[in-house]
Formats: C-alpha cells, structure tokens, sequence
C-alpha cells in the first residue's frame, strides 16, 4: 500500500463543507511538496459548467470538503530535488488531470483521461492523503506532480490562458484527432464557452468556419471571432442551403437537440463530434449510412497535447473571451452561467480577492 502522502500547509480556498451549504471561504491541506512536486501559487482559475455540477451535487454526492477548479494558472514557489522542467517564478497551469497510472496503452500515448486504471482528476478524485480526495483550483494554492504541470506562454493573458485548460482542450483534441486541417469546412454547433474557442482554433487551423445557432444575437460575435457563414438552425432556408457542404460538425450543445438533421449539412463521409454531454440523444442509422457519415465524441485532451494547444495559441496569440470576476462573486457567476449570460468564460480573481474575511454575494 501506498504511504500516506504528509500534509503541509494551510490554504484558504472557496468550496464547501457542509452538504449543500453555499459556496464560502474555507480552509484546506495541501500536501507536503515532494521530490517531483511543484507548489502553484494560483492566480487564476476558470469557471468551469462542471464545477457548478459538482458544488450543487448534481452528479450524486460530493465528497467534502469539496473544492473545484480545473483551469488554472499560477506562479511557481517551490519545487522538489528532482524537478527538472520549471523552476521559481514559472508561470504555468494544471488542467482537468494531476495524475495517472502512467503506464497503461493509453497514457504512454499521452491519452490520461482514459488511463485504464481512470485518471486523477484535478478535484473530487480519490487520493491517499489526509483529505482522501483532490482539491482543486479555486483556492490560495496547489501542490502537482511536474508531469501534470504547463508552461505557459508568455505572451498571453493569463487571465484569459485559464479556460483553455478545459474549454481550448475539449475542442482542440477532437479537432487534431478526426483530422480538422486547413481547408476543412467545420461547423460549429453552440457558441459559448466551448463553441467560440472552437471557432478561434479552428480558423487559426486554415479552416472554413460555419456557426450554427438558435441565436441571431450571436451573429455578431461569430463573424468577430473569425466564423465565414453563420446559419441560424430554425431557418429552413438558410439551412437548405448549407446541405452537403460541411466536413466537420464540433457539436458543443448539450441539451436534447436533433443530430439527425445536422447530417444533413455534411458532406458523404463527413464525420459530427459530440462534446456537450445531450441527457439523452436519438440517431437514426440511416441518417449515418446514406452519406457514410461518421459519429464521434471526445472528452479532453492529455498533457503533452494540452501544451502543444498553449504553445500554438502562444504562437497565434489565441486566448478566451472572458470576464473577470472577484470570488464573492461566484454564486452569480454560476446563476449567470445558467442563463448562458457571459462572453464566454468567467474567470476568478484568486490572487487579488481570495482571503479569510471573504463573503459570497
């Protein structure tokens, strides 16, 4: 059996610890920074769909204390004897994963979120330490294996780095994976937080950009964000039109919808890629079978591919649309989210409102 890993420090972080109280400032352990461990003091963390899950128990019970946050971006404080690739004064992230087996088919190709032995998750994974779970972002500090750390470039705004941690990740696997490349024709289902990186990214590949929306609001903010066809999907016209001429369809939405009739849009041998989690979806076969069409999903990316996704958006200057908001802010954030009101990520101030005399709004 694995050794207890020591506790070290006391760090004030925003979660809860009490069934279903409401999220406010409490104190946490981190553990002892070890030979290959960097100590991550976080400035930044995204607000993620999924923390809003995890904090209400929508996704069964919550082990507490609970604590989310798997987007962030902080300045490195202190590093084991054997790190090897950040040093002090580092600026660098920590995604969706801290760790791994590490040794099965998938990790060693650098797949982590279907590690056979499942990955460890950034917050609410079972770990062997004096809490007994991970703890994630939304807090003074973080201590992760060097191998789950990212450097980030320097070119960038931090701030606005944080959700391409999850957010840039979820859409950029799945377009380097099916085969997304200059030329393609992608259209983009949903323009929110996950939609409008995937038309960033995808244009920055040498795509063609189509978004389909419900929204004529949104009309304005995908040809800003570098989209050269906007459908609106209750337009039969319009959509008539667009039939056959699609190679890719980046389906962010993840309410009930009808995938049936996005295949109209494709051309044979067009392939659609589910990311947003539909409670419940129905494909007709024959919607696949006359054009050949293929039917995939993707959850997030691993490490290495995490950083060659910030690499290239250091290269094209690609970062979110965000809004930055203070922690007491944080329970508006999350009723906001749910009313699909923010352009298109909230992002929380750690290192400039997180301390103990903080009171959620």
């Amino acid at each position: 059996m694995v050794a207890q890993l020591p506790a070290g420090e006391t760090v004030s972080a925003l979660g809860i610890n009490v069934d279903k109280e409401k999220t406010h400032v409490i104190e946490i352990t981190r553990r002892e920074v070890g030979v290959k461990d960097v100590r991550v003091q976080i400035q930044y963390c995204g607000i993620c769909h999924s923390d809003l899950h995890f904090l209400r128990q929508e996704w069964g019970s919550t082990k507490l204390p609970a604590v989310p946050g798997h987007e962030i971006v902080g300045i490195v404080t202190n590093i084991g004897s054997e790190v090897s690739k950040y040093k002090i004064g580092d600026t660098v992230g920590v995604g969706c994963f801290v760790d791994s087996c590490r040794t099965c088919d998938y990790c060693s190709q650098d797949s982590v979120p279907y590690c056979k032995e499942g990955a460890t998750a950034t917050y609410g994974s079972d770990i062997n330490d004096t809490v007994g779970h991970t703890l994630g972002g939304y807090s003074e500090a973080i201590v992760v294996d060097e191998s789950f750390v990212l450097s980030i470039p320097k070119n960038l705004d931090y701030a606005a780095v944080a959700p391409l941690l999850c957010a840039g990740i979820t859409v950029w696997s799945p377009m380097k994976h099916y085969g997304v490349k200059a030329g393609s024709h992608v259209a983009i289902l949903g323009l929110g937080g996950l939609g409008h990186m995937a038309v960033k990214l995808a244009v920055a590949l040498g795509a063609k950009v189509t978004v389909l929306s419900r929204s004529s609001g949104r009309i304005e903010d995908a040809y800003r964000l570098g989209a050269s066809n906007v459908v609106i999907t209750s337009d039969k016209e319009a959509f008539a039109a667009a039939a056959n001429t699609v190679d890719f369809i980046i389906d962010t939405v993840s309410a009930d919808h009808d995938v049936n009739s996005l295949t109209n849009l494709l051309k044979p041998d067009g392939t659609i890629i589910l990311l947003g989690a539909s409670p419940s979806l129905t494909i007709s076969p024959f919607s696949l079978i006359m054009k050949r069409i293929k039917l995939g999903g993707s959850l997030v990316g691993g490490i290495k591919e995490t950083q060659e996704l910030l690499d290239f958006c250091g290269k094209h200057n690609i970062t979110s649309d965000i809004e930055l908001v203070g922690v007491e802010k944080i329970e508006k954030a999350f009723e906001r989210i749910l009313k699909s009101d923010v352009k298109f990520r909230f992002v929380l101030d750690i290192a400039g409102t997180l301390n103990k005399n903080v009171i959620v709004e």
